[in-house]
């Protein structure tokens, strides 16, 4: 930023905004692989019996896609001054959550698509039995993570558990999904669409972000409203999108 008394060279800040770009584009490329190595390794621990479930977790969780969520976990807790390594616990499970719900949103009772990130629905994939099954371990995996972490104090861990399960539950997620498919043929006004994707997408961001924080040793509850604040507004704009 140029000093008050001198105006920008506008080609200076151009390179300025192509810096940012790059290391934020750096930033976001080691920060995945970081995830998708913990997501791998979280799968492993403990093994799996079934080859078939374990196979059908694995198809949906490494399938790719944006990483939203946990990068939101890892920028949180990196912002309020801690290593973004330490959040990697709550990103996992945070993001184990979210394939779960795309499992489930995709089978033949719910949304019925065949296909998830361009490649064949895991109820495609598999069988519509093997992909309930695979969403329901990882939605319990998610929590049994979170209670194991020991980078996390007790009271942090359980903070983290409470956050994420109304995050996700039957005043979170899962009603934004129901709301979904009962307004399937209505006409929604602005106010209700808004609530219904507030709950469906935002409640699970806002965690995402609130989860960084806590994993960062934020505690105070000022701080993490501004967190849920800042990630509704996220929800929304994801949403538009």
């Amino acid at each position: 930023i140029a000093p008050p008394h001198r105006q920008p060279n506008p080609g200076s800040r151009r390179k300025t905004i192509l810096i940012t770009k790059s290391r934020s584009d750096s930033w976001l490329e080691s920060a995945r692989q970081e995830i998708e190595n913990h997501l791998q390794h979280a799968l492993d621990n403990p093994p799996i019996p079934s080859t078939r479930l374990r196979d059908a977790m694995r198809y949906s969780l490494l399938a790719g896609g944006k990483r939203l969520r946990p990068l939101l976990c890892l920028a949180a807790c990196e912002l309020h001054g801690q290593p973004r390594a330490l959040a990697l616990p709550a990103a996992v499970a945070v993001e184990m959550v979210h394939t779960y719900s795309l499992i489930h949103d995709d089978l033949p009772a719910m949304d019925n698509d065949d296909l998830r990130r361009g490649k064949p629905s895991c109820h495609r994939a598999f069988d519509e039995a093997t992909a309930i099954l695979a969403g329901d371990a990882l939605l319990t995996h998610a929590f049994a993570l979170l209670a194991t972490a020991k980078d996390y104090p007790p009271e942090i861990r359980l903070q983290m558990i409470r956050l994420l399960s109304q995050a996700a539950g039957p005043a979170g997620m899962v009603a934004g999904q129901m709301q979904d498919m009962e307004a399937a043929e209505k006409q929604l006004d602005q106010a209700a669409l808004e609530t219904l994707h507030g709950l469906k997408t935002g409640r699970l961001i806002q965690a995402s972000l609130v989860l960084g924080a806590l994993a960062a040793g934020i505690t105070d509850d000022t701080t993490l409203a501004h967190m849920t604040a800042i990630g509704e507004k996220l929800g929304l704009a994801f949403q538009v999108q």
